[in-house]
């Protein structure tokens, strides 16, 4: 048995740098590189960086959306064996895609325009293991509705009568309609005015403490990472650079990379001074190395390991090893 709902082990992802049926395909971009994290039951994960890190694709692995180049996603159900998702039939990625929902960043774009309110939350119940009639859906929709925030009356309007916000309380009703353990919140609060950041965070805890949910939270904010995620992960060009207990990090933050991102949240400096490079190559060093004020040639020409340097705190930097 596991203490983790999900593992990852050493995850790859790449991608062709181009795509047509004329495109060249001798160049290949690593977009996820050696990733291994694990969420805990019950907690929320942090994946923080900037645009074009690797998060999103990170998080598209561990439901399918993109299969692994190599690497593991290890699942454990309540009371069951840990079980590699890699090795699932169709039937039974089905069923963990029930149990593990994905909540998109713009729901403006995930939500069917065409469709009313309760259409769009019970589409996927409609052909789920859970189906039990259309009275029962419709109580089941009811409830959740209440439960994000909206009334009943929502249920026959249609997605554009909402504001941003509203809309991604819908999306949060919709994976919730599925009973999950864990739900992925890909950047769900990025495109949000502040306050109502701040009322959908607390929505999310609030979900968090009444059903036992487990997530992974995606964001380029540290501030609401911090806030929300228990552990935080920090990804730079598809690597993991530190790992440590959300409470500490912005406290104890090692890597140079870290403490940047922290800078730029505070508005002591640019969270982004210089461009984030494509990974049009496997990384022979650290991937910081290029923009780090501190680095020295073994940075440029060695990997570090991800190494344990204290409770629950790992990083990848020569500077700190």
């Amino acid at each position: 048995m596991s203490d983790g709902i999900i593992k990852t082990q050493h995850l790859y992802k790449t991608f062709n740098l181009e795509a047509g049926f004329f495109a060249k395909h001798d160049k290949t971009v690593y977009a996820v590189n050696d990733v291994s994290f694990t969420i805990e039951r019950g907690k929320t994960y942090g994946l923080v960086g900037e645009s074009g890190c690797g998060k999103t694709t990170t998080a598209r692995l561990l439901v399918e959306m993109y299969k692994p180049t190599s690497g593991k996603v290890l699942y454990t159900p309540p009371d069951e064996a840990v079980q590699d998702i890699g090795q699932y039939s169709r039937r039974e990625m089905r069923s963990y895609r029930e149990r593990v929902k994905y909540i998109f960043q713009d729901p403006a774009r995930s939500l069917n325009p065409r469709m009313n309110v309760y259409d769009v939350i019970t589409a996927g119940l409609r052909y789920s293991s859970m189906w039990r009639g259309k009275a029962a859906a419709k109580e089941l929709a009811a409830g959740m509705m209440s439960e994000v925030g909206l009334t009943e009356a929502d249920l026959y309007r249609r997605p554009s009568e909402f504001s941003g916000g509203q809309r991604q309380r819908i999306s949060i009703a919709r994976g919730l309609i599925m009973e999950p353990e864990m739900m992925i919140c890909d950047e769900v609060v990025s495109a949000l005015d502040v306050s109502i950041q701040g009322q959908i965070i607390n929505l999310l805890d609030e979900l968090r403490e009444k059903r036992g949910l487990s997530f992974l939270f995606i964001t380029h904010d540290l501030k609401i990472a911090c806030y929300f995620c228990d552990t935080i992960g920090v990804m730079y060009r598809g690597i993991l650079v530190e790992e440590a207990p959300a409470g500490d990090l912005y406290k104890t933050a090692l890597h140079p990379y870290t403490k940047l991102l922290f800078d730029g949240a505070a508005g002591k400096a640019a969270a982004s001074n210089a461009e984030v490079k494509t990974t049009l190559s496997i990384e022979k060093g650290c991937p910081f190395a290029y923009r780090c004020p501190y680095a020295w040639e073994k940075c440029r020409s060695e990997m570090p390991e991800f190494t344990l340097s204290g409770d629950g705190h790992k990083v990848r930097c020569w500077s700190v090893l």
